[in-house]
């Protein structure tokens, strides 16, 4: 009972080898050994609003295991359209197609939320994972996981107004990023959702007029949680339940 409770105390107080306090939820959980394994090999980055981190048909050459903030993961057409099919906070991984030993990419990630996070070259990880059992099933519970909210936005953005949307992709952000106010422009909202501009603004426009949100100069508010609740579609409550088996409360 008494080494439990210290291999709990170690996982929650976790840093880099400078310190650095480690938040993401899959770096918490694996044993102290295979911690110790890995964490020479993570390096502390800050990532800005825009930054990609990877894109389709490009070699991946860091996996990130984000801290905070928030990272998209979008589909690009070949006329340079655009949707998002998932997202990641720090209760996981962007690079998930290292974890099957794949190292290109099929998606564009995308900061959206400034973040920081702890970055691992992908041949370094590739190795450290033949030895690390319980990373490599987390990661690989990710990888799962993230298949699952795929089809679910895959069925939200086909059968769901753009209002309904809008309001859950606020919450999964909500979610992800710890505060009620956070950077976005219409233009990315449209990237996001699949949708145009003037749409976006329209279901915008309505969230504002009934008090749910705020929207200015690139930032939006949620003024009401309940509210937008009632506002998205059933899909928040199904992605909600997917990614707490990860972690995320």
């Amino acid at each position: 009972m008494a080494a439990d409770k210290e291999n709990q105390l170690s996982q929650r107080e976790r840093t880099d080898i400078r310190g650095r306090s480690v938040e993401n939820k899959i770096l918490l959980t694996i044993p102290d050994l295979e911690y110790r394994a890995l964490r020479p090999h993570l390096e502390f980055v800050l990532l800005e609003m825009h930054q990609v981190l990877q894109d389709p048909g490009e070699r991946i050459e860091f996996g990130f295991f984000l801290n905070s903030g928030l990272a998209s993961l979008m589909i690009v057409t070949s006329d340079a359209r655009s949707v998002e099919v998932g997202m990641v906070g720090s209760e996981g991984f962007v690079g998930a197609p290292l974890a099957m030993g794949v190292r290109d990419s099929s998606q564009r990630a995308i900061i959206q939320v400034p973040a920081d996070a702890f970055r691992v070259k992908s041949e370094l990880l590739e190795t450290i994972l033949a030895s690390a059992p319980v990373l490599q099933q987390g990661l690989n519970h990710f990888v799962l996981l993230q298949g699952l909210q795929v089809a679910q936005l895959a069925a939200c953005n086909r059968l769901h107004e753009i209002e309904q949307r809008l309001a859950r992709w606020l919450l999964m952000t909500h979610d992800r990023v710890g505060s009620n106010s956070f950077p976005i422009t219409h233009d990315l909202l449209a990237q996001m959702l699949g949708s145009g501009r003037p749409s976006v603004t329209v279901a915008a426009g309505g969230l504002q007029k009934a008090g749910i949100i705020e929207y200015t100069r690139g930032v939006v508010t949620i003024r009401n949680r309940k509210g937008l609740e009632r506002a998205a579609c059933e899909c928040y409550r199904a992605i909600r339940r997917i990614t707490a088996y990860n972690g995320m409360k």
